[in-house]
């Protein structure tokens, strides 16, 4: 059973710690750190993880070092731990899940030879359905992305890209949940307006956002043509599809996946620094 470091205890780190347990996983090699005594305390009793404070620690022996860290304080933590990563009797597989903190820097922080992969994770992964997707640097090979694959797979798919579309990447999937979000407030809101109570109407747009994440994942269909199933000629449908073309809701996805590339590449600048 593989000794698994997570450096940082927030969400992202304790949906992985989550499925790793959930799939079998002995908590007991799972080591977690946090500068909140609290949450580790939290963490330790949820889950039966060793909880530290010292990042050198838990990364000792580790098979894999898991970075659950804010962008800012990535490469200030690998600086800390470099050391015992290349000390260690075996190879250390670093696995990168902040935003904007490219390979090229990871690389240049830690000794030559070491294998790092970055990763866009979601939060949807919380409940199990996350995604995540994997780029892998100049000396992680085959083992090592199947390797960590595998451990991402406990919490939700996981796909294999080149670092040049992480960006991308970060608008579509890893932002996205967020889009969903604001849509079913809005959805929500627009209910209130016409007369609903807002707790049916919430439950209402929740629910008819998961419905047809389903449809769309499980029937085979494209969007498109889901889209077309439901839009009778005429119909009330046809009428709402009409008035959200006219509002611009194609370009506003345009535009704001755009933006969210250029603040990602923007973070990718200023952790190079």
């Amino acid at each position: 059973m593989a000794n698994i470091a997570v450096l940082g205890g927030g969400r992202i780190a304790e949906a992985l710690i989550s499925g790793l347990i959930e799939a079998g996983a002995d908590p007991r090699k799972i080591r977690v750190t946090n500068r909140s005594a609290e949450r580790g305390k939290e963490l330790r009793e949820t889950y039966g993880v060793m909880d530290l404070r010292d990042n050198t620690q838990a990364v000792d022996g580790a098979d894999f070092a898991f970075i659950c860290l804010k962008p800012d304080a990535v490469v200030s933590v690998l600086n800390e731990v470099s050391d015992t990563l290349e000390d260690n009797d075996h190879t250390t597989t670093v696995v990168s899940m902040a935003a904007g903190v490219s390979l090229s820097t990871l690389e240049d922080t830690l000794s030559a030879g070491t294998p790092i992969l970055r990763v866009m994770p979601n939060t949807p992964m919380l409940l199990g359905a996350g995604m995540s997707a994997i780029a892998p640097g100049r000396f992680a090979h085959e083992e090592h992305i199947e390797a960590v694959k595998e451990l991402l797979e406990t919490v939700g798919e996981v796909m294999v890209i080149k670092e040049s579309k992480m960006d991308a990447v970060t608008a579509l999937s890893g932002s996205a949940p967020a889009y969903f979000f604001l849509m079913a407030e809005a959805l929500t809101d627009a209910g209130v307006a016409l007369g609903l109570d807002r707790e049916s109407a919430a439950v209402l747009s929740a629910a008819s956002i998961h419905g047809a994440g389903v449809m769309l994942r499980e029937s085979g269909d494209s969007a498109v043509e889901l889209r077309a199933n439901v839009s009778s000629p005429a119909g009330t449908t046809v009428a709402a599809i009409q008035a959200f073309e006219e509002a611009g809701i194609r370009s506003a996805f345009y535009e704001a996946t755009q933006a969210c590339v250029r603040r990602a590449e923007a973070l990718g600048q200023e952790n190079a620094e």
